[in-house]
């Protein structure tokens, strides 16, 4: 990582995974994860349920949602977090292509059409 000093500040430049960045074990893992729940929060908002009507969408309990939108989900598989997005009426799909890098990355891309409309101001 890059180092740089601004105005007496010391300014570090990501590796593009916070998780890494801090050092943390499983910082693949988790940063797979938090894209996933990430796209969990985009697809309830984007559906305007609440966390009780998420929930019973997803074959949970509201306690368990709840505890996921805030960073809880050491204790959830990758599995099923992409099992809950299906269950939120999105398909999820694993692509593998060669990397230009000696060695690849792992990544969450999306693409959810009513967040996207929300950010951008559009309207269809």
């Amino acid at each position: 990582m890059k180092t740089e000093r601004t105005s007496d500040i010391e300014v570090t430049q990501s590796s593009g995974n916070v998780f890494a960045d801090l050092a943390l074990a499983d910082a693949d893992r988790l940063k797979i994860k938090s894209g996933l729940v990430i796209e969990i929060r985009k697809s309830i908002r984007a559906k305007k349920l609440t966390q009780k009507e998420a929930a019973k969408l997803m074959k949970t309990t509201q306690p368990r949602i709840s505890a996921i939108l805030k960073g809880d989900f050491a204790n959830i598989s990758e599995y099923k977090l992409m099992e809950f997005l299906k269950y939120l009426g999105n398909d999820v799909e694993i692509s593998v292509k060669p990397s230009v890098d000696l060695e690849g990355r792992l990544t969450v891309s999306s693409f959810i059409v009513e967040s996207v409309q929300e950010n951008v101001g559009l309207h269809v």
